[in-house]
């Protein structure tokens, strides 16, 4: 990305510099440009700047960054596509599997996958994550979006910015809420004591909103459907367990064997049952509904349940129905 110019004028004024370069330049991440702006790639007027430098009407900011020889390797892992034409491709996104590379995934991730399949995807030859709009978290199934064109990238990147893209999940949590249905409203943050993970907080971080309803009731569990407004780290499962109701099977959010300890004896061995066969989070997203970018119409997509998680809710109906 070498010798960009832009002249700041109207509604970019008053923006962050972080902010305002990811807005310009689609499939580039804040902190790729946070990165670049204290190597000095990124200057304004000439000068180094903060990334949280707020931009002023007639600021010119001047961008060279280095080419970056990381290679992106095709590689034959199946791929369940629900939809496929000349903007963009729905997939059906395994548990186990990343979405692109890094920190220690190189070749194996659903980026390798689709570069395998087709050569057209978004920003590919500039981006490390090529055709990537949105994420799922690894252990995660269910519908992604991914833009074959850069057009299509920025086109359905705005519905996320303005919501209008509508993400549904179905989820497995423990207990039974009071309510049949509510909202989650929230800040998430990066834990300090492990920054693996994501904790809620009152004011720091960023604005996170998912709303539930309870589909199913089973003793001492519920079957979920949930809708995001925001797409936050892990926002599904800090959310939930911060209202008392983490996700069965997250290793990470106590969804596991702790939660174990509050079932009755005659139950319990089958909830560790339940557990051993249920090897990450029951978190699956079963419907995705945007605006498409070629025609313009509302489109809807929906995947059913993954294999695992039937069966957990099979298992469910035999052993713990109301």
């Amino acid at each position: 990305m070498r010798n960009l110019n832009f002249s700041i004028e109207g509604e970019n004024e008053g923006l962050r510099l972080d902010k305002f370069l990811t807005g310009v330049t689609p499939g580039k991440t804040r902190s790729y440009f946070t990165r670049h702006i204290h190597a000095g790639h990124i200057l304004v007027n000439g000068r180094r700047e903060k990334p949280g430098y707020v931009l002023k009407s007639g600021d010119r900011v001047s961008v060279d960054i280095p080419s970056e020889k990381r290679s992106l390797e095709a590689v034959d892992i199946p791929l369940e596509i629900i939809h496929e034409d000349d903007a963009l491709l729905v997939v059906n996104k395994p548990a186990g599997m990343t979405v692109h590379p890094g920190n220690g995934t190189e070749n194996d991730t659903l980026v390798n996958a689709l570069l395998h399949h087709t050569q057209n995807l978004a920003f590919l030859g500039e981006s490390d994550r090529p055709g990537i709009v949105h994420r799922l978290d690894k252990n995660t199934s269910g519908l992604l979006v991914v833009a074959k064109t850069d057009a299509a990238h920025r086109f359905i990147q705005q519905q996320f910015d303005t919501r209008e893209i509508h993400r549904t999940y179905t989820a497995l949590a423990w207990g039974i809420p009071k309510e049949n249905a509510g909202t989650v409203h929230t800040f998430i943050n990066r834990s300090r004591k492990d920054p693996t993970k994501m904790k809620v907080t009152a004011s720091t971080g960023k604005e996170a909103i998912t709303h539930w309803r309870v589909l199913e009731e089973f003793h001492f569990f519920s079957l979920l459907e949930l809708r995001l407004d925001t797409g936050r780290t892990h926002q599904i499962r800090v959310h939930m367990a911060s209202i008392h109701h983490p996700l069965v099977g997250d290793p990470e959010y106590n969804g596991r064997e702790k939660q174990l300890m509050r079932l009755p004896d005659n139950l319990r061995r089958r909830g560790h049952h339940l557990l051993k066969n249920l090897n990450r989070q029951f978190l699956h997203a079963s419907r995705l509904e945007f605006i498409h970018p070629g025609s313009g119409q509302r489109v809807r997509f929906e995947c059913e349940l993954p294999a695992d998680l039937s069966h957990a809710r099979t298992n469910l109906r035999e052993w713990f129905l109301l």
